[in-house]
């Protein structure tokens, strides 16, 4: 698949995050924060072991493998939906993704420039920095009532 592909792929994933939290938080009202975020990742849980199971690749014997580190994604994940569970009311859905994705943005940058987790180093250059200064104002002005 090529670049923009994974481009529009990537992007169908960010709407999913940015409408995940309303859904999330009309719920909440309904049965609580944290039973709400259980419930999002019980029903994820399910629907990705069906897929894996189905369509899988890989193979769960590699796990006795793993660091522990490398299981923490779930832990954090979950700091993530219950987080935004509880933020998205009381700020509103655009403030909360720009925090997100500006939290998300330069995490990345800082990931790639170091090479951290294993993965290729992407030194950070003018023009990433453009892009970071650009989106944190673009953040600041969403903040702003």
């Amino acid at each position: 698949m090529q670049t923009l592909g994974f481009f529009f792929l990537m992007f169908l994933g960010g709407i999913a995050v940015a409408v995940q939290p309303s859904i999330n938080g009309r719920l909440s009202q309904k049965i609580g924060a944290v039973e709400t975020a259980t419930i999002s990742f019980a029903v994820g849980t399910l629907a990705l072991l069906v897929v894996a199971l189905v369509a899988g690749r890989g193979s769960f014997r590699g796990l006795a493998e793993a660091r522990a580190w490398e299981l923490t994604g779930g832990f954090l994940g979950a700091f993530f939906v219950t987080l935004t569970i509880i933020i998205v009311p009381r700020i509103g859905t655009a403030s909360t993704m720009a925090a997100t994705i500006a939290a998300q943005l330069i995490t990345g940058i800082l990931l790639d420039h170091y090479g951290l987790f294993g993965f290729r180093t992407i030194p950070f250059d003018l023009k990433r920095a453009l892009g970071v200064a650009l989106l944190l104002v673009g953040a600041t002005l969403l903040f702003r009532r």
